[in-house]
């Protein structure tokens, strides 16, 4: 009984959603004869998408190189917050954290309109100067939203890298002060460690929301000609443009549950081989 209410919430926001969308994801609507049961059709049709596979490979990619990137500069900024060595740490704190708040409707719509070639900064620029920067061709289209995310991200991560960071103990660094050690070191033996639990949380965090892209291709599809973002450039826009477009709410559930399978396969390796390396 004292599980009672928790389980009813449980049941209610994640295992009734799910049981719905797999049951959904074994029928096709069919013109003729309307909703029709076919099993394990669609996930059969689904290993052979490549459609389905060319957004996941995307995605993938995306992944492997923004992440890394955006938590390195995360992870600099809050190394340098708690170096003590900065003027106006706390404005550079709310300054980083900031884009962090904004909607990421308004971020796309903001970053669309400043890089778009149309109109402003891209297009200024390109006026001016006679050049044709375009950040939104179709092979630097990912470079632009990875810019976008970056900006959006970086300050949250930041935070927890510093709260981590705000947790070592100061006798530490003071023993390390007397035996001599200097900053590279202090780094290395004292702030590293201590930032390996809250890297893997940041990881699995950031291939969680990688993989659910979605927005920033969704609004430039409309916003920029040309930009090489198709109805299936990443699988969660993929799975929307099938239920809302296509009329084919199975096949783009059992493509919703597929996702769901790899992301969390993903997410578990990564967060069993941060265990195995906190263990060593």
């Amino acid at each position: 009984m004292f599980i009672a209410p928790f389980a009813v919430l449980f049941a209610l926001v994640f295992i009734i959603p799910i049981g719905f969308a797999a049951y959904l994801s074994l029928f096709q609507d069919k013109l003729i004869g309307g909703q029709v049961f076919v099993g394990l059709s669609n996930y059969i049709q689904l290993f052979g998408d490549a459609k389905f596979w060319n957004g996941v490979i995307r995605v993938m990619v995306f992944t492997a190189i923004q992440v890394p990137v955006m938590l390195i500069v995360a992870m600099s900024l809050a190394m340098a917050l708690d170096s003590k060595r900065l003027h106006g740490t706390k404005f550079m704190r709310i300054s980083v954290f900031l884009p962090y708040a904004v909607p990421a409707i308004v971020s796309t719509l903001m970053w669309g309109f400043m890089m778009g070639t149309k109109y402003g900064l891209i297009g200024n620029l390109n006026e001016a100067v006679g050049t044709s920067i375009d950040p939104f061709r179709p092979d630097t289209t990912m470079i632009s939203i990875g810019i976008m995310i970056t900006w959006a991200f970086t300050g949250y991560n930041m935070l927890i890298f510093y709260s981590a960071l705000k947790a070592v103990p100061h006798e530490l660094y003071e023993a390390a002060a007397i035996d001599g050690a200097t900053e590279f070191q202090v780094v290395k033996m004292i702030k590293l460690p201590a930032l390996r639990g809250s890297l893997v949380v940041t990881i699995i965090f950031s291939i969680i929301g990688t993989f659910q892209m979605f927005n920033e291709p969704q609004i430039l599809s409309s916003m920029v000609s040309n930009s090489g973002i198709t109805t299936y450039y990443t699988p969660n826009l993929y799975a929307y443009n099938l239920a809302f477009t296509g009329s084919q709410q199975g096949y783009a559930a059992a493509l919703a549950l597929v996702m769901a399978a790899i992301t969390i396969a993903i997410a578990y390796v990564v967060q069993i081989r941060g265990m195995k390396d906190a263990l060593e």
